[in-house]
């Protein structure tokens, strides 16, 4: 059995489909190192796997009816708790669930989703809100970029889920998530928005109050350079 972890905090990070989640997170896990994790919404997708082929088309993966919220509430309390759970991970191929293998809990745990904040209750296990607000023409262009060369959809078939599906859902879902946010950040990061994300971010590390914490202007900077790479 996993040895329990003492202190965890958890990190939402939520945006429209397209808005950069996995870019921001991929990012700040490589600045923190061992000291983070990673979990996604889209993995807490219920199981189709069952469904014959001809109605998968017609799957609206962009509705919180669509989670598995038992199974998303059971992961994210164990890790609150600083218990290591069994991680599940979704196959968009399949459409089936399958236990994820050689994830490790850790104490920051950064979690992405277009629902995070729809819920009080699971607002509540949060420590730390993030609202990607992105413009509409970046987060379509990126949801078609991903969707044809991640799933192997067709560019006319993307584009009709974005006009049917994706962007009523995100206007009745994601959007109104805003208001919930400890912070909202828009695209490009401003220095100013870096700031603030670092101020939120540094007192959640492990052993933030000791003598041996990272110097807060060190700490952005770091924070900062990460943010710069890959763009």
């Amino acid at each position: 059995m996993a040895k329990r972890l003492p202190s965890v905090k958890l990190v939402a990070v939520v945006g429209g489909s397209g808005a950069g989640k996995s870019w921001l997170i991929d990012r700040l896990l490589a600045f923190h190192g061992d000291a983070a994790c990673r979990i996604q919404l889209d993995d807490f997708y219920r199981d189709l796997s069952h469904l014959p082929l001809g109605r998968r088309p017609y799957i609206n993966f962009d509705a919180p009816a669509a989670i598995d919220w038992a199974e998303a509430r059971r992961v994210l309390a164990a890790c609150r708790a600083g218990r290591q759970p069994a991680m599940p991970r979704y196959d968009f191929v399949s459409l089936g669930v399958s236990r994820r293998r050689g994830w490790t809990l850790a104490p920051l745990v950064f979690v992405d989703g277009l629902w995070l904040l729809h819920r009080r209750w699971l607002r509540e296990l949060f420590d730390l809100t993030i609202f990607l607000d992105v413009p509409k023409p970046v987060r379509c262009r990126r949801r078609l970029e991903r969707d044809v060369v991640e799933r192997g959809y067709t560019p006319a078939g993307v584009r009709l889920q974005l006009r049917e599906r994706v962007l009523p859902q995100h206007a009745r879902y994601v959007a109104p998530q805003r208001r919930h946010a400890d912070l909202v950040l828009k695209q490009p990061y401003s220095a100013a928005a870096v700031a603030a994300l670092a101020a939120r971010l540094r007192p959640l590390l492990p052993g933030a109050g000791s003598p041996d914490a990272p110097d807060a202007e060190v700490f952005r900077r770091g924070l900062a350079a990460a943010l710069r790479r890959g763009r």
